[in-house]
């Protein structure tokens, strides 16, 4: 499947909740029921539910975009930007993908070069292996690399700025719309480092914790369970958590088992929660 939005309340896609005494209604639906307490604190500066996190399994190379900051999505498409993160779950042998400009650019060689399809020539290829991360702010053009599965922690948004596409054509037999006047206003044109800042894990109770990004749409972390981690979940925020190894259970207010591939969802203000089994987790808060 080549892409499953995994904790989101976009209306492009909702997340649906399986089990317990919600089951079925949709994360809409339960944040509504459960009120803005649920949600956190600091979740308060944002007008919408703040993230979304997908799993994008790519088969072939993805179309090479962009995506626009709050200021210019908010006043151009009436949507937030999209800063985001990847992280690298599976990749095959060789795998890469893009992500910012080799040199400098102008704006004027960045449109001739995506007129004449040369684009990919100036882009910044990096190799990727499983557990790679990569930390995509806003106006850094990337595009994702045949082979690759990855889970994307992102801003609420759904606004993206195709600038090539190998060529392909859409259901209609024509090529897909490329955005470049929108894009030449937004792209950064000068190369930043891939996967700049990834600090070292760091020794806890029960495993081990690797900070992954962090910035003012959410914080994320890697957590390395052996049998048993205890989590804190106080009034500040929610937390997600994707399951990329392994299995367990989670106990807090309820108990909840999970494998591998799992999504869920802790409210805020749920305290002390215990997760039991040995698993990889990617935690996720605003």
């Amino acid at each position: 499947m080549a892409e499953s939005w995994e904790l989101s309340t976009h209306p492009a896609g909702e997340s649906k909740i399986c089990g317990g005494p919600s089951d079925g209604m949709t994360l809409s639906e339960y944040l509504k029921k459960a009120g803005p307490a649920a949600l956190g604190k600091n979740a308060a500066a944002f007008e919408n539910f703040p993230v979304l996190i997908k799993f994008i399994d790519a088969a072939k190379p993805l179309s090479v975009q962009v995506h626009p900051s709050d200021e210019y999505a908010l006043r151009v498409e009436h949507e937030y930007g999209k800063t985001e993160m990847w992280y690298v779950l599976d990749c095959e042998e060789g795998a890469s993908l893009y992500f910012g400009v080799e040199r400098e650019l102008t704006p004027e060689e960045f449109a001739q070069r995506i007129a004449d399809n040369t684009l990919t020539d100036v882009l910044r290829r990096v190799p990727v292996h499983p557990g790679d991360v990569f930390f995509i702010e806003a106006g850094t053009i990337h595009a994702i690399g045949a082979g690759i599965l990855i889970c994307e922690i992102q801003q609420n948004s759904n606004t993206t700025y195709r600038v090539y596409d190998y060529g392909r054509v859409g259901a209609d037999g024509k090529p897909r719309e490329l955005h470049v006047e929108k894009a030449k206003a937004v792209s950064r044109l000068t190369p930043n480092e891939p996967g700049a800042g990834v600090q070292p894990a760091q020794t806890v109770p029960g495993g081990k914790v690797q900070p992954l990004a962090s910035c003012k749409y959410f914080t994320t972390r890697r957590l390395d369970v052996e049998n048993e981690m205890t989590l804190d979940v106080d009034e500040t925020s929610f937390v997600s958590l994707v399951v990329t190894r392994g299995s367990g259970e989670i106990s807090g207010e309820n108990t909840v088992s999970f494998i591998k591939g799992d999504s869920l969802f802790v409210p805020a203000g749920s305290g002390r929660v215990t997760v039991k089994g040995a698993c990889t987790l990617i935690e996720t808060r605003v």
